[in-house]
């Protein structure tokens, strides 16, 4: 994208500004709310690794606000790649969380079970050490390493990396991941949709008034996300990928596509201002016994 593109640029600042302002406020309150919970649950332990991710990249952030209001990168080339890539890693390591909050919440709907947790303590560190041992030790610098290799990019811009999907091997990566993304996505929703629907159908009176209906709507918030700020990203880029022919037009469209993905770290944030009982210790954010008619029908006792 060039830098001459001024309300673009503008967009783009203002977006990145939104994210930071917002994504620092729900990571300082989200930490002090963490100190509280159940470090054993899944799901906690999903939020903590969440929290890590959205703050990794909220350090980047204000690079590309700088750059987008001057429209010039200033700081080194080397530099202006782990900025890039951060992005990406932020988006795909958010999902992943997602997707194991999601899946946790789903083993405990079926299973009818208070919470999902790790025997102890060093498994929950074991099994957030191996994914960032993944992502930090291996994906990044394999990332860092190709990534803007064989493409001609300037000095004083960044972000421009689109010369790599000359590769075809670039392209068929791309494809993947797109497909791997929707085909997820669309299975959280259908399986977020039955179960709202299967809670629906055993409840009786006021659905809004039960709080299992309302801990599945939480539920569903974690599906809205993924589609708002990540589908249209990986949706745009199958055209982007199919009519790339050095279109700086697309590839301001493809950056905007982008920006979007980083507001999903407005969703710390956005899950504190949707009420205090949202993070009361032992019922936080996951569980979904909470009532007597969490088990009808199962056999099981309900809290």
């Amino acid at each position: 994208m060039e830098p001459t593109n001024g309300i673009w640029n503008a967009i783009l600042a203002t977006i990145y500004t939104a994210v930071f302002i917002g994504g620092v406020c729900g990571v300082i309150k989200i930490s002090f709310l963490l100190v509280k919970m159940n470090t054993l649950s899944v799901t906690t332990t999903a939020i903590i690794n969440l929290v890590v991710v959205h703050s990794l990249f909220l350090v980047t952030v204000p690079f590309r606000v700088y750059y987008y209001i001057t429209g010039k990168w200033v700081f080194e080339h080397h530099f202006c790649k782990i900025v890039s890539a951060m992005i990406h890693m932020h988006m795909y390591l958010t999902f992943l969380f997602y997707v194991l909050v999601l899946v946790a919440r789903g083993l405990i709907f079926f299973k009818c079970k208070d919470k999902l947790e790790f025997f102890r303590n060093f498994h929950a560190v074991a099994s957030s050490a191996a994914i960032w041992i993944l992502a930090v030790i291996i994906a990044l610098p394999l990332l860092l390493i190709y990534y803007g290799k064989t493409g001609d990019y300037g000095n004083n811009t960044c972000f421009r990396f689109q010369q790599e999907l000359k590769n075809y091997s670039v392209k068929v990566l791309n494809y993947v991941v797109i497909a791997v993304m929707v085909a997820i996505t669309c299975t959280l929703l259908a399986l977020q949709v039955f179960i709202i629907l299967k809670v629906v159908n055993r409840l009786s009176g006021s659905i809004c008034s039960h709080q299992e209906f309302r801990a599945q709507l939480k539920s569903l918030l974690f599906v809205c996300v993924i589609i708002l700020c990540f589908l249209p990203y990986h949706l745009f880029r199958i055209y982007y990928l199919w009519e790339h022919k050095d279109n700086s037009q697309l590839e301001v469209y493809n950056e905007i596509c982008l920006s979007l993905t980083a507001i999903s770290c407005l969703d710390l944030l956005s899950f504190v201002l949707s009420g205090s009982r949202f993070w009361r210790q032992e019922n936080i954010l996951f569980s979904c016994c909470h009532t007597t008619t969490c088990c009808v029908g199962t056999g099981l006792p309900a809290r």
